[in-house]
């Protein structure tokens, strides 16, 4: 989200939106003209000033909070003049997620550059999930992301890769996949942000960065859970009436620097990870 600018403040004394003007006491002589200027019926002060600042305050509050809850009406894309010339090519757009669902993982997505992005991100999440991992479930997430014409070939090779009893048992799986007992496997990415590389009448390319979470949380890891930063490009064609993946690469970072916060124990990871559900990602 692309904050505004923040204009700083000089120094008070060279205002003149305060009340009362300059902001000094100003002492009313009483009508008449008498000499005694403490004796007479003061004019009560004007409060005009005081009185229109207060509504144009509770008029902007007002305004602010029924902006901040509008929802639920338009769905469709966000109106680029509304939006501003000045917008961030990775800023949101606020255009909701999709609806539909080709199993678990969302589909429908528009075509359109918004929708290539989107579906990027949903896809990445898929194949970054302990689903893989599983091999019905595996089967399920590379026919509904890969093109027809490749989903068979991927699955042959992923099937390779995620039934290799040393790779499974190195990263600390059983042989079948499965964590050990009392442990919690966990293979989740988090989108951070997308960007359209290159896209045409029907294909795409899209980066999308994010973070991974991967490991065993439990006690006695020896693999516990750690945080990485990729970033994955993938190729888009449009199949039928959504976005399908035909290949991708993946590099490192951007890593951000870590900050000196205390690791969480193994107990509270595994709460976490079983306790907050995953995203729909969208533009």
């Amino acid at each position: 989200m692309n904050l505004g600018d923040e204009h700083g403040y000089g120094n008070d004394s060279g205002r003149s939106d305060r009340v009362g003007g300059s902001g000094q006491t100003r002492t009313r002589l009483p009508e008449g003209g008498g000499s005694d200027v403490y004796g007479g019926a003061r004019r009560p002060v004007r409060t005009s000033r005081s009185l229109i600042t207060v509504v144009g305050v509770v008029v902007l509050l007002i305004a602010a909070i029924a902006f901040a809850n509008r929802g639920g009406g338009e769905t469709g894309p966000v109106d680029e003049a509304k939006r501003g010339a000045g917008a961030e090519p990775t800023s949101a757009t606020g255009v909701k997620p999709v609806a539909g669902k080709n199993g678990t993982i969302p589909s429908g997505f528009a075509r359109d550059e918004q929708g290539a992005q989107s579906a990027a991100a949903n896809y990445l999440v898929a194949l970054g999930s302990d689903g893989m991992y599983d091999t019905d479930r595996r089967h399920e997430i590379v026919d509904t992301v890969y093109a027809p014409e490749v989903a068979a070939a991927r699955q042959g090779d992923l099937d390779k890769v995620y039934a290799d009893e040393k790779f499974l048992t190195g990263i600390g799986l059983k042989a079948d996949g499965a964590a050990p007992d009392g442990q919690t496997f966990i293979s989740r990415f988090s989108p951070v942000g997308s960007k359209v590389e290159k896209i045409e009448s029907g294909t795409a390319t899209v980066s999308v960065w994010y973070s991974a979470l991967f490991g065993l949380a439990g006690e006695g890891s020896k693999n516990p859970v750690t945080e990485s930063w990729y970033t994955n490009t993938f190729d888009l064609k449009w199949v039928g009436d959504d976005w399908m993946v035909t290949d991708f690469t993946q590099k490192d970072g951007p890593v951000p620097v870590g900050r000196d916060q205390a690791a969480s124990s193994a107990e509270e990871m595994a709460g976490a990870v079983e306790q907050f559900g995953g995203f729909t990602y969208a533009r």
